[in-house]
């Protein structure tokens, strides 16, 4: 089992140079030994999955230069894969160390059609099983889901299972859906990602700068989960040692296979 954990201080700087005797994970309250550690200076394999619906026509261009800076801000040895969604899924790139053919797959977006933003997160999910390392997921999108076979619910569940941490950002119409934002948010939360909501294009590049800061200072801790009989979901949480006032942000449980 992955777990991804992100290490800040009282003043919210990261906490790096931390090595595996420093983690505990609790399983159900009950310490596992960790078998694998990665620290924080590891690649990383990042997903950008962007709504390019017909509403995003305005926001497309600030979308656009945001996720370029971001893939400008990976490192050399990190990977990235770029897929759009509108009322399907298209993957306009597969993962890549070339980040001028992630650039071109960026530019290459347009907008149009429906929502159908659970369907792609489940997509997403497939195509990362398997994949080793550190992943991430950061989804932009402006709307409310309109065009899913999938349900909330669902798709929600799915994440979850997933384990990778999921940044949403939140913009444009969406922002008046509460129910929307708090699916958002519960899945970020629950993945150790962060939810964002902006009122405006302009700000995009502000949030993307932060997920870039995030990506590169992310422990990945492995443990084997103990038998378990139910299908039930189980908690976890991620203990940190060291310097007082340290805060852990990780995935909050899983469900066992």
């Amino acid at each position: 089992m992955e777990v991804y954990a992100t290490v800040t201080d009282g003043r919210g700087k990261y906490a790096d140079h931390l090595n595996g005797d420093n983690f505990t994970v609790l399983d159900e309250k009950s310490p596992q030994k960790l078998t694998a550690f990665e620290p924080q200076s590891n690649e990383i394999s990042c997903v950008l999955l962007l709504d390019t619906t017909g509403s995003m026509q305005l926001a497309l261009p600030a979308l656009k230069n945001a996720a370029l800076r971001l893939i400008s801000e990976l490192r050399p040895e990190d990977s990235v894969a770029v897929y759009s969604f509108s009322d399907s899924v298209i993957e306009r790139q597969p993962f890549t160390m070339d980040k001028a053919a992630a650039k071109r797959a960026v530019l290459g977006t347009q907008a149009f059609g429906d929502t159908a933003l659970y369907d792609a997160l489940a997509r997403i999910g497939q195509d990362l099983t398997g994949r080793a390392g550190k992943k991430v997921i950061v989804l932009f999108t402006d709307g409310k889901d309109n065009a899913s076979t999938l349900n909330p619910d669902a798709a929600i569940q799915r994440a979850k299972a997933i384990g990778v941490p999921i940044y949403t950002i939140a913009q444009g119409e969406a922002i008046g859906h509460r129910d929307l934002l708090e699916q958002l948010e519960g899945i970020s939360k629950a993945t150790g990602g962060v939810a964002f909501a902006i009122e405006k294009p302009s700000e995009i590049g502000r949030v993307f700068d932060k997920v870039s800061e995030d990506l590169t200072h992310g422990y990945l801790l492995t443990f084997q989960p103990p038998p378990s009989a139910s299908p039930a979901w189980r908690t976890i949480q991620v203990v940190v040692s060291g310097p007082r006032g340290l805060k852990v942000r990780a995935r909050e449980g899983y469900y066992p296979e």
